[in-house]
């Protein structure tokens, strides 16, 4: 029986992890959608664009870890930053498999620190909200 329950909490977190990256993902699609139409329009340089999108990825991530871990009761830290290590590595393996180019730079290490520590931040306010 205790099996049973360590495989629920198991299953019930690895749900949680999963709906905090995708609304994580959802949020910076819609934000850079948003940017994009913003920069098309206005006088904003492009020299911008790197770090418009590190910080839209940092709110993404942490909102994104808020919503998941809210109702898991513990290792928010540990929680936050396998969502926000997970969104990274995602991000750019598919980077990596559409850009033939592809290679990692200044705007790359601070994108998995930030992707990381903006994880762990959310998931601490997340359990404890």
């Amino acid at each position: 029986m205790n099996n049973v329950k360590m495989e629920a909490n198991s299953n019930n977190m690895a749900i949680r992890i999963f709906k905090g990256l995708l609304f994580s993902l959802v949020i910076t699609l819609v934000s850079i959608f948003i940017f994009s139409i913003v920069l098309t329009y206005s006088n904003i340089s492009e020299s911008t664009i790197p770090i418009v999108i590190i910080v839209l990825t940092f709110i993404s991530i942490f909102i994104g870890t808020i919503i998941g871990v809210r109702k898991i009761s513990k290792n928010g830290m540990l929680n936050g930053a396998i969502i926000g290590g997970s969104y990274v590595l995602l991000l750019y393996f598919i980077s990596s498999l559409l850009n033939t180019g592809f290679t990692l730079n200044i705007y790359t290490i601070i994108m998995i620190v930030a992707g990381i520590i903006s994880g762990i931040i959310g998931g601490i306010i997340g359990v404890n909200m």
